[in-house]
């Protein structure tokens, strides 16, 4: 085999108009007319399951009532008093196994309501008017650090702002969003990541600083010194190995990096992408890397997973989705090698199955895919906080997450921490942004507490 330094991976393989098409929203807004008809279908619900089924118990049929009444101010206080990023939310929550899979309208022979589609339109109105729609409490002369400027850390922000409390963002990114911002597909966000933190940080009281990372030039000794409360929202930042050969081959790469550049380049026609690619894993993250290299124009995508179907952590749309898109999805086969020389060549797998205790195993059967770009998406890791000098506090991490109580406070004292780095009942941007918010109710109540007893 000739050595090849360099994968098949090029720019311009479809012209700019096509790639315009392809990354179009992928879900269109609502209007007027198709709004009123979708929330004339509620039942408005007085024990409605759909508000169980939210992680940040936005009270959904009152959000809706108000819709049919053209009441798009109250909808929106509705939802983004109990989710402040409730636009994004509307873009990117899996609706269909939240709230709209528990919709008493979800039957065999009926369609759920819309949810996911009204909540757009009614918070949408917001960020194209520009509505004010949260007052700031008077100054509490308190100050708290928010580390990680992804959904946990904004809405911990926001609230504690609200609360009177003046707040800095730090975030080792040079933007703030997190994954909002950097990891999802640029079908489903477009540009709204950008309008809807704008609007955020418009209460006022929120300081942003970008490009400080925790234990490099940001350290926790000094935030728990200078500032009142800390707050960590540092996500999962780290990303699992493979760990087989060839893995160091050029076109091979972390599928989250090659989601981020996507997201911050300014034409896509100049993105380089694969002629073959073969992406490996089965969350969302494989399957937005999946479908956007299609879309970017990949003559073949293979995504493969070493599970069958039911144990993918993308849900049944996504999948399906994926599907539509043109990507071929192989089920119950892991990676054992990536072949070339010098650049990626193909990738070899091998057929797994489970044994009778639940055990996956292989089989000893093998198949060997041609690629020349190799996506991994295999799954993220906490990068947890260094010490920084002797006699440093260290945050208790078990099983990868931080250990945090009842109210998110960590290990020590003074320091909270939610979203994805404590691992809580999903990851997913909402359950983050409810991690945000009661951790901030918690720092609240300490602040109070500690302001009481100076006065």
């Amino acid at each position: 085999m000739p050595r090849k330094d360099t994968a098949d991976i090029a720019a311009a393989r479809l012209p700019a108009a096509t790639l315009a098409q392809n990354f179009d929203d992928v879900s269109p807004p609502l209007d007027r007319q198709a709004a009123l008809i979708a929330a004339q279908r509620c039942y408005f619900c007085y024990d409605a399951p759909c508000i169980q089924a939210c992680p940040t118990g936005i009270d959904i049929p009152s959000f809706i009532r108000r819709i049919t009444t053209d009441n798009l101010r109250g909808a929106a206080q509705d939802i983004l008093g109990a989710n402040v990023l409730g636009g994004m939310c509307a873009r990117v929550c899996p609706t269909e196994i939240l709230c709209e899979g528990s919709c008493v309208r979800n039957t065999a022979e009926s369609q759920p309501v819309q949810i996911g589609a009204l909540q757009r339109y009614a918070t949408d109105w917001v960020f194209d008017s520009d509505a004010v729609l949260f007052d700031r409490a008077p100054a509490s002369g308190k100050r708290v650090a928010v580390v990680g400027a992804g959904p946990a850390g904004l809405s911990c922000a926001h609230a504690l702002a609200r609360a009177g409390h003046e707040v800095t963002i730090f975030d080792a990114k040079p933007k703030p969003g997190g994954l909002n911002e950097y990891g999802i597909a640029e079908y489903k966000v477009l540009d709204f990541a950008a309008r809807e933190i704008q609007w955020l940080l418009g209460i006022g009281g929120i300081a942003w600083e970008g490009n400080r990372a925790l234990g490099e030039n940001l350290h926790l000794s000094d935030l728990r010194r200078d500032y009142d409360a800390v707050f960590l929202g540092l996500g999962l930042s780290g990303v699992n190995a493979l760990g087989i050969e060839g893995e160091q081959l050029a076109g091979v790469r972390n599928a989250v990096d090659f989601i981020a550049d996507l997201r911050q380049c300014d034409d896509l026609a100049q993105l380089p992408v694969g002629r073959r690619v073969v992406v490996i894993g089965g969350g969302n993250t494989a399957i937005d890397a999946a479908v956007q290299s299609r879309k970017l124009g990949a003559e073949s995508v293979t995504l493969v997973y070493r599970r069958g179907s039911r144990s993918m952590s993308a849900t049944w749309a996504e999948q399906e989705f994926a599907k539509t898109q043109g990507v071929n999805v192989i089920e119950w086969a892991q990676p054992r090698r990536i072949l070339g020389d010098g650049a990626v060549a193909a990738i070899e797998f091998e057929y797994t199955q489970l044994d009778e205790s639940g055990r996956l195993l292989g089989t000893g059967e093998f198949l060997s895919l041609p690629a020349d770009s190799v996506l991994k998406a295999i799954g993220q890791v906490l990068l947890a906080p260094r010490a920084n000098g002797e006699g440093s506090a260290v945050v208790e991490t078990s099983h990868g997450r931080i250990v945090v109580n009842a109210e998110f406070e960590t290990s020590v004292r003074g320091v909270w921490a939610g979203g994805d780095c404590v691992g809580s009942k999903v990851d997913l941007t909402v359950q983050a942004v409810e991690d945000g918010k009661r951790a901030a109710r918690a720092i609240h109540a300490r602040l109070g507490t500690h302001a009481n007893a100076e006065n």
